[in-house]
C-alpha cells in the first residue's frame, strides 16, 4: 500500500503543469497557443520570459527531486527511490490536470537524477552545456544527453567511472527515461533536418540553422 501510495504522489507532482498554470493565472496566455505549444521549460522561457522561465524550470526539476527522495524521508526501503522518481516523469509527459499533454521530460529527469545520482547529473550538464553553446539548440541538446547517458550506464560502470558498478534498474531506468526524451523531441529532430529549428541567442549555431520567423 505504501508503494502504492508513493506511486500516486510522484505521478500527481508530475502532473503539475507548471509552464501551463504560471502562463494561464500570471500572464494571461495559453502557452499551447504560442511557439511550440509546449508547456515545457524552453517554451516558458521564449514566451513568457526568463523570469517565468526559471521558476517553471526549478519547480520541474524539484518535481523530480522531491518524488525521488520521498522514500527515504517516508523510511520505506522496499522500492528503489529511481522507480518512485520514474513515475513524477511519467506524469510530467502524460499529466492528468492537462489532458495528458505535457513537457519533455528533461528537468523533470533531471530533477529525478540530483536525488539519485547528482554526480552522472554534473557530468551530463556538462555535455548538455557544451552541446547547446556549439549548436545554439536546447533541443540537440536534449537528445545529445539522452544518447550520452544510455552510453554512459552501459560503458561506466566498466571503468569504475562515476557508476561503480552495474545496477540493473538504473540502467533500464535510464534507457527508458532518456528513450522517452528522444521520442519525445522527434518534431524538433525534423525541424534540425530541414535547418529551421529554433535557437537560443547565443552559441556557435555550427549547423547553420535558420528559423523561421513569424
Amino acid at each position: 500500500m505504501k508503494i502504492f501510495v508513493l506511486i500516486l504522489i510522484a505521478y500527481l507532482l508530475g502532473s503539475i503543469p507548471t509552464g501551463l498554470w504560471i502562463g494561464k493565472y500570471f500572464y494571461h496566455t495559453n502557452l499551447r497557443e504560442h511557439g511550440s505549444g509546449n508547456t515545457g521549460t524552453t517554451n516558458t522561457f521564449r514566451i513568457l520570459g526568463f523570469k517565468a522561465g526559471i521558476v517553471t524550470l526549478t519547480i520541474d526539476i524539484l518535481k523530480g527531486t522531491l518524488a525521488t527522495v520521498l522514500p527515504g524521508l517516508l523510511g520505506v526501503t522496499t522500492v528503489s527511490p529511481l522507480l518512485i522518481g520514474f513515475f513524477a516523469i511519467l506524469g510530467h509527459t502524460l499529466p492528468i490536470f492537462a489532458q495528458f499533454k505535457g513537457g519533455k521530460a528533461v528537468a523533470t529527469s533531471a530533477g529525478v537524477l540530483l536525488g539519485y545520482a547528482p554526480a552522472f547529473l554534473v557530468f551530463l550538464i556538462v555535455v548538455f552545456l557544451v552541446t547547446l553553446y556549439l549548436f545554439s539548440m536546447i533541443s540537440l541538446s536534449s537528445v545529445t544527453v539522452s544518447v550520452v547517458g544510455i552510453l554512459s550506464v552501459l560503458i561506466f560502470p566498466s571503468f569504475h567511472f562515476l557508476l561503480q558498478s552495474y545496477d540493473w534498474l538504473f540502467t533500464i531506468l535510464i534507457i527508458l527515461i532518456a528513450s522517452i526524451i528522444i521520442v519525445r523531441h522527434r518534431d524538433n529532430m525534423k525541424r534540425i533536418q530541414s535547418k529551421t529549428e529554433n535557437l537560443v541567442p547565443f552559441g556557435l549555431n555550427l549547423s547553420h540553422q535558420k528559423p523561421k520567423r513569424a
